[in-house]
């Protein structure tokens, strides 16, 4: 059986988040598939009690970076550092609460790759093999197997890519592709003999199978595939033909300058060198191994669909093979037995108007216009309530707009400011309840409720389940608060007590749905705190800090990152936020002020032409 996805209070959880490409600024579809539902479901653990890690970083290897920098005219290093830097004001500015988000081009982040990979080596999991690369004829430069398309010779899909086919779910290399093209500049490669070392993963089959077959829990899409995928498993070179990456720690390859180690391989290792580098830094090193070595801590790794294969076949092979635990047996080595993944959350595409949001075909809307014209919690509620959980999501202005003046505005800025004001005009501070109606009990218990119903869900990532809940208490209130009619009471001096029953109990259900929508709502959440006439750090917000890479690690190769670098990181304080899921009881007597509006409301123009920056076309 699988382990519970239902997390034991104080238990270990550890937040595995995909790390977005250097080399451009980040989109809504991105923070969409990996963003958003990582922090969401991260906030909820740290609510229920739980100890959670959160890292993440930017992915700096790998062609795609090169033809970036080549287009802009600039070095591959001064490109990565450039977006890295945007990325993490982006993602922090969104208020995704990691505790490291780092870079894949420090040295820490080198050791432990270069550790992984002789772990593999010496089990006799990475073995050499002849194959044929493709090069691009114009530049001379290797292609990677993302960057050719043709058709599959499996299933006769007219856009599969040169390492699997997204519509029958195989594997394939770039030569088996019919009518291949390059997708840098649509010339057919030319494939040459090359030597690199490949990942046995026939030899890794048996484990892997043993372990999918016990993720019963898993989103069925995700599982489907993953399964899938064992049908067709052949050896995966883990190296490239390629000048920028980290270098091969095997004699004779290390020095090599055009030899490094496969993107994929470096960048899923990211998780357990991050954590690292975030135990260095919080001045105990040892304290990633309570999230990596303890079989009891829960891992939930966050990506879009077209990276499951990576995060629940690759990385999971990789893991197995540096504990000796395939077909070829071996030894365990530095870092000990690692664990496997607990559940792989993909999520589905947020297209626009039918298309897979792309910034190279002009198909985009960045996070940091949006956030600078929205704020970051109108994207956030509206990728939890209407985004690509299990299927495709169309995003439009008009349905951006809708759900925003219809539920967040009207529906949830309405009930708090409406039952702050009605509370402060008459009382001044949140009032003495008599004796509760039946009325009062049923709002109240239906929230309580909810406390458990929208836990379970948000504990096994199912938070389109978990906000719906959460919102339809809403919904119920602002109907309680018409029914009661407190506006008709205050004009009674006999109907006083009435009043401030009617109003303290709004007041809790307010306080309730506050504390429920925090994961998804964190900054009005702070707001709302301190509306209802509490202080201190309810939800707390990322924070970014420039630090130097300056540890001593022995790495080999040639390409080496330079020591005492500096750059930025996302790093927060979350133990010390007061939010806790569950019922916090409103204090008779707080004073209240006359509140703030909550949320703006969007002119509906806005949905018929959008923005300046991204109009309806």
């Amino acid at each position: 059986m699988t382990s519970p996805v239902t997390a034991q209070s104080g238990q270990n959880i550890f937040v595995g988040v995909a790390w977005p490409y250097a080399n451009g600024p980040r989109h809504i579809g991105h923070v969409a598939g990996f963003g958003v539902p990582s922090d969401v479901f991260a906030r909820y653990q740290r609510m229920a009690g739980n100890n959670v890690l959160m890292v993440s970083g930017t992915d700096e290897h790998g062609t795609p970076l090169l033809v970036q920098a080549d287009k802009e005219g600039v070095s591959v290093k001064e490109l990565a550092d450039r977006y890295n830097r945007q990325i993490v004001h982006d993602l922090a500015g969104l208020g995704l609460s990691y505790d490291l988000f780092t870079r894949t081009t420090t040295r820490n982040h080198y050791a432990v790759v270069q550790e992984l990979f002789k772990g593999l080596y010496d089990n006799g999991y990475m073995v050499k093999e002849t194959t044929k690369g493709a090069i691009s004829p114009s530049t001379g430069r290797t292609l990677p197997d993302r960057y050719i398309e043709g058709t599959c010779p499996i299933c006769g899909a007219s856009d599969a890519r040169g390492d699997q086919c997204d519509t029958c779910g195989n594997q394939l290399d770039p030569a088996d592709l019919i009518d291949p093209v390059s997708k840098i500049n649509g010339e057919t490669p030319e494939f040459v003999e090359t030597e690199h070392f490949m990942l046995d993963l026939p030899a890794l089959h048996d484990a892997l199978k043993a372990w999918l077959e016990t993720r019963e829990d898993w989103r069925p899409n995700v599982l489907r595939f993953s399964l899938n995928l064992l049908e067709d498993m052949r050896p995966r070179a883990m190296t490239r033909d390629i000048d920028w990456g980290i270098p091969i720690p095997v004699e004779g390859w290390q020095d090599n300058p055009s030899k490094k180690l496969y993107v994929w391989f470096d960048a899923v290792v990211g998780y357990l060198s991050a954590s690292i580098e975030w135990a260095q830094r919080s001045g105990n090193p040892d304290a990633w191994k309570d999230f990596w070595q303890d079989p009891a801590t829960q891992s939930f790794y966050f990506m879009g669909k077209d990276n499951i294969t990576f995060h629940s076949q690759i990385w999971p092979a990789e893991l197995l093979a540096y504990s000796g635990k395939g077909d070829r047996g071996g030894s365990g080595h530095e870092l000990g037995e690692l664990n496997l993944p607990t559940e792989v959350v993909s999520s589905e595409f947020l297209t626009m108007s039918g298309s897979k949001f792309s910034s190279s075909k002009g198909v985009v809307i960045y996070v940091k216009d949006f956030l600078a014209q929205f704020g970051p919690d109108s994207l956030r509620y509206f990728i939890a309530v209407a985004g690509p959980e299990n299927n495709d999501t169309d995003f439009t202005w008009d349905e951006f707009v809708r759900r925003i003046n219809n539920e967040l505005a009207n529906g949830w800025g309405n009930l708090v400011n409406r039952t702050v004001s009605m509370a402060h005009k008459n009382f001044g501070q949140v009032p003495v309840p008599a004796q509760l109606s039946e009325s009062d009990d049923r709002i109240l218990k239906l929230a309580e409720r909810t406390f458990v119903t929208a836990g379970e869900h948000l504990s096994r990532a199912k938070f389109k389940n978990a906000i719906t809940q959460i919102m339809h208490v809403v919904g119920e209130a602002n109907a309680y608060i018409a029914e009661q009619e407190p506006w008709k009471l205050a004009k009674e001096d006999s109907q006083r007590e009435r009043l401030a029953t009617v109003l303290w109990t709004a007041l809790q259900v307010v306080s309730d749905c506050n504390a429920m929508l925090t994961p998804f709502l964190p900054h009005i959440a702070q707001q709302v705190h301190e509306t209802l006439g509490r202080s201190g750090v309810w939800a707390a917000a990322p924070r970014v800090e420039e630090v130097t890479d300056d540890e001593d690690y022995d790495l080999v190769g040639v390409g080496l990152p330079e020591k005492n670098q500096s750059y930025p990181v996302i790093v927060g304080d979350y133990s010390a936020e007061q939010a806790r899921w569950g019922r916090i009881n409103i204090a008779p007597g707080t004073p209240l002020e006359k509140p703030q509006p909550l949320v703006a409301k969007l002119d509906p123009e806005l949905g018929e032409t959008g923005p300046e920056w991204a109009p309806v076309n």
